[in-house]
């Protein structure tokens, strides 16, 4: 079996294979500001009727506010009082508007599991393959199903698997990777199918690294963005769980069936840029070089963590934000911000002329703050690109790594890192 065959029989409590259906029991379920009204409003319509309506398990529910915080509008605000009533009601987990982005949220408080089956009314939510886990976004009525039952229907996904070797060169990371792999397989490329990352390049990744490739397989058209549990994920997840034990059976078996192998060597590659309005349209820096920028957003959860922005700040070096450029640095949790002030990075930033915001989804959603204006140019660590993605329909959004951020924001045109 693959790991993502195994995950559903577990989950299923038979034996499963790619195209079968199955009601299978869901392990860990997250809604966040913008989705979870809606979920809630969905419960309550089935529960009916029913003289006591209660989710089927609060310990198994987490609730992140994320998206629009803190309120940004008296909309946002009712949303999230009735969040926090529903949290309190139900005996909820809630992580409330200063905690961060709940991609690395949960994560980094240990509610992350190989072998689990997430789902998360969130896109992104993919990005917990990283650990090992199945997880995959679901619909708000999907989810309003998931409170009242705990189970959700699922036709078991083929699996993509992207086979990996060589060494990424200096000033090549994950995030480059990523956009290399949905460049090259198309926006539906590996449409509801578990896009499964390994091989010798994967395995030499640390978890933040990891964390950048799964996020982004819903951007392949992936039910999932799979990396097999090893000695990696085991040491990221001792940190937060004193008592876990590794379990090395959450990975595909040798013999295992798969829909199709693509075998990649990235000992050459070069940074990669997503150009607008599409993630698969990617190109190497080589060919956008040059491109005026009006602002640059460094976060998101799939490139906020301390590693990124470190990342962005060493390029950087002494030197400002080239002048008529806009530098948004946020955050992708608390915790993470603390460890970026901490080590002065935050301070660093700001004395050379960026924007540091608390931890958020920021503009990547086109929400709260930064949005872009009509004719304007964002260059972005996010996930999507989308015209009107990050404010005007009428904007242009480039997609890069915090390396080409950080090159980038010194000369207020997109360069490539390995020139600076």
């Amino acid at each position: 079996m693959t790991v993502s065959e195994k995950i559903f029989s577990k989950a299923s409590g038979k034996s499963v294979k790619a195209g079968d259906f199955v009601l299978a029991n869901i392990d860990l379920a997250m809604t966040h500001d913008i989705t979870g009204p809606l979920a809630i409003q969905g419960f309550y319509e089935i529960m009916n009727g029913q003289e006591e309506k209660t989710v089927w398990d609060p310990s198994k529910i987490v609730i992140v506010f994320d998206h629009q915080v803190p309120a940004d509008s008296i909309h946002a605000a009712q949303n999230h009082i009735m969040l926090r009533k529903f949290a309190e009601e139900q005996g909820i987990l809630n992580y409330d508007v200063y905690e961060g982005v709940c991609h690395q949220v949960l994560p980094e408080k240990g509610h992350v599991m190989p072998g689990d089956l997430i789902v998360g009314s969130d896109s992104h939510t993919c990005a917990y393959g990283s650990l090992g886990a199945f997880s995959t976004g679901i619909g708000s009525t999907d989810m309003a199903a998931v409170f009242a039952t705990g189970k959700l229907w699922f036709r078991v996904p083929e699996t993509f698997r992207f086979d990996i070797k060589g060494k990424l060169p200096e000033r090549v990371y994950s995030k480059d990777l990523i956009l290399h792999l949905i460049g090259d397989v198309g926006v539906e490329g590996v449409r509801y199918m578990a896009a499964e990352f390994g091989g010798p390049a994967v395995r030499s990744l640390s978890i933040p690294e990891r964390m950048t490739m799964s996020n982004m397989a819903i951007e392949m058209g992936g039910k999932a963005g799979i990396i097999e549990a090893d000695e990696v994920t085991a040491a990221y997840l001792k940190e937060r769980i004193p008592d876990y034990e590794f379990d090395p059976y959450w990975k595909s078996d040798e013999d295992a069936a798969y829909f199709d192998v693509r075998h990649y060597d990235i000992s050459d590659l070069e940074p990669q840029v997503a150009c607008p309005h599409n993630v698969d349209n990617v190109k190497p820096v080589s060919e956008v070089e040059g491109t005026k920028v009006d602002q640059i957003f460094m976060g998101s959860c799939t490139n906020g963590r301390f590693e990124d922005i470190k990342i962005l700040a060493d390029i950087m070096g002494d030197e400002p934000v080239a002048k008529g450029l806009r530098l948004l640095v946020v955050p992708a949790s608390r915790t993470e911000y603390m460890k970026l002030m901490k080590a002065g990075y935050i301070e660093k930033l700001m004395e050379a002329g960026a924007i540091v915001e608390s931890p958020c989804c920021g503009p990547c959603m086109g929400g709260s703050f930064g949005l872009l204006g009509a004719g304007e140019v964002g260059l972005a660590t996010s996930n999507r690109n989308f015209k009107g993605r990050e404010g005007s329909a009428e904007s242009f959004v480039y997609l890069c790594s915090p390396a080409t951020a950080g090159a980038s924001a010194l000369t207020g045109e997109i360069t490539d890192p390995r020139k600076v």
